[in-house]
């Protein structure tokens, strides 16, 4: 003889676990259709909850889209290169980012262009909730760079961006991954020049 039992119940989410399930969500359906395609249904569906969970916690999709962005700055891995060269490092983060930040990129920059028009909001300001209070990198690898003699002390702040400049605009322009040998000319043929003593 057979029991049958009840199926599982479902545990209700709450906090941080039922937020980080919207966001992600939101993310996902931002990723597969852009802004024109969230909807508050789309997005409870996917996170299994409510549309009014969503509009209790962001009353518009503007703040839908920000915190989804921040969540995904939040839970996306950061390396720490020290390899003890300059140019190792750079393409350390470069590879890094093309492995791991390149579909953050593209959605972005293609998928949100309703939101930027909708909303006025700039990529920029967009960037900023991605990486949030979190410091960049490259003053830490330059700091080291300048002290094993391999750059200037006098380097701009704009000098600093220009290999994630650069890599971003390749990147949106491939709308796919950066080939590694253009990865090695963005820190050769270009940022090395710029830094040596």
């Amino acid at each position: 003889m057979t029991l049958e039992t009840d199926p599982p119940r479902a545990t209700r989410r709450r906090g941080a676990e039922l937020e980080h399930a919207i966001l992600d969500a939101a993310w996902e359906q931002i990723e597969e259709t852009g802004y024109a395609g969230l909807t508050y249904e789309a997005v409870a569906s996917r996170a299994q909850t409510s549309r009014a969970v969503l509009y209790r916690r962001w009353p518009t999709r503007a703040e839908l889209v920000r915190a989804a962005i921040r969540r995904v700055g939040e839970r996306t891995p950061r390396i720490e290169p020290d390899t003890g060269s300059l140019r190792e490092d750079v393409l350390a983060m470069l590879r890094h980012s093309n492995a791991s930040r390149l579909g953050m990129w593209v959605v972005l920059s293609v998928q949100l262009a309703d939101f930027y028009a909708e909303t006025g909001v700039t990529p920029a300001e967009l960037r900023r909730d991605l990486i949030g209070d979190r410091p960049s990198q490259m003053p830490l690898v330059m700091e080291r760079a300048i002290a094993r003699g391999e750059a200037r002390s006098d380097i701009s702040a704009r000098v600093l961006r220009v290999p994630f400049d650069l890599f971003r605009s390749e990147a949106i322009l491939r709308l796919g991954r950066v080939p590694d040998d253009e990865l090695v000319a963005i820190v050769d043929e270009v940022f090395l020049p710029l830094v040596r003593p």
